[in-house]
This record gives C-alpha cells, sequence and structure tokens, in this order.
C-alpha cells in the first residue's frame, strides 16, 4: 500500500499563498484520484481539491473554487496544491489522500498544518 508524504504547511498572512506538496511512494494508477481534505478546529474534514492521476481531470470545493489549482508531478508521484487568497478560514490541518473517486480516499497522508494570520 502507497505511503503519502505532505510538505509546504506553516504560518501566512491572509491574502497570501501556499503550496502544499504530497508525494507518493510509488506510482499510482492511472484510475486513481489523489487529492487533498482539510480539517479545521471543531470541524467536520472537508473536500478541497483532487487530480486524477489518468488525464488529469481537476475537481475543486467550492470553498476554494477561482483561488486554487492542483497539478500533477508525474516525475515524483507527486501532486501540488495552490491556494491565493488566503483566508483565514483556509486555517486547517490539510491532508493528502489517494483513493478511487474525486472525495473517495483510502490512502491518507499524517497532515500538515495551516494557519492563515488576519
Amino acid at each position: 500500500q502507497a505511503s503519502l508524504v505532505e510538505s509546504g504547511g506553516g504560518l501566512v498572512q491572509a491574502g497570501g499563498s501556499l503550496r502544499l506538496s504530497c508525494t507518493a511512494s510509488g506510482r499510482p494508477y492511472s484510475s486513481h484520484v489523489m487529492g487533498w481534505f482539510r480539517q479545521a478546529p471543531g470541524k467536520e474534514r472537508e473536500f478541497v481539491s483532487s487530480i486524477r492521476w489518468g488525464g488529469g481531470r481537476t475537481y475543486y470545493a467550492d470553498s476554494v473554487k477561482g483561488r486554487a489549482s492542483i497539478s500533477k508531478d508525474t516525475t515524483n508521484y507527486a501532486i501540488i496544491l495552490q491556494i491565493d487568497n488566503l483566508k483565514p478560514d483556509d486555517t486547517a490541518i490539510y491532508y493528502c489522500g489517494l483513493g478511487s473517486g474525486p472525495q473517495e480516499f483510502r490512502t491518507w497522508g499524517q497532515g500538515t498544518q495551516v494557519t492563515v494570520s488576519s
């Protein structure tokens, strides 16, 4: 089973940008989807964005649509999520996932904290 390692979290000012990376330990299948969920304190985990490994179709939550861009790095079995115009509401632990559907992940990374200061 593949493992996932996230990087790129930290403290960012509102209005700024962040880039999160997630690297898989092995090559995902073309049918696989990799992406991101996030969980803010006291809230349920929610979908952010994902990308299908084969073909590259992308998916976005309404909360980040127009501000986020997800891409894949096929050489390194990685995905990159960039979110611009960050808001304090984007503060959360961001988890990378791998699965068979745009929001159906069975393998998870350990999570990376993103804090947006106002």
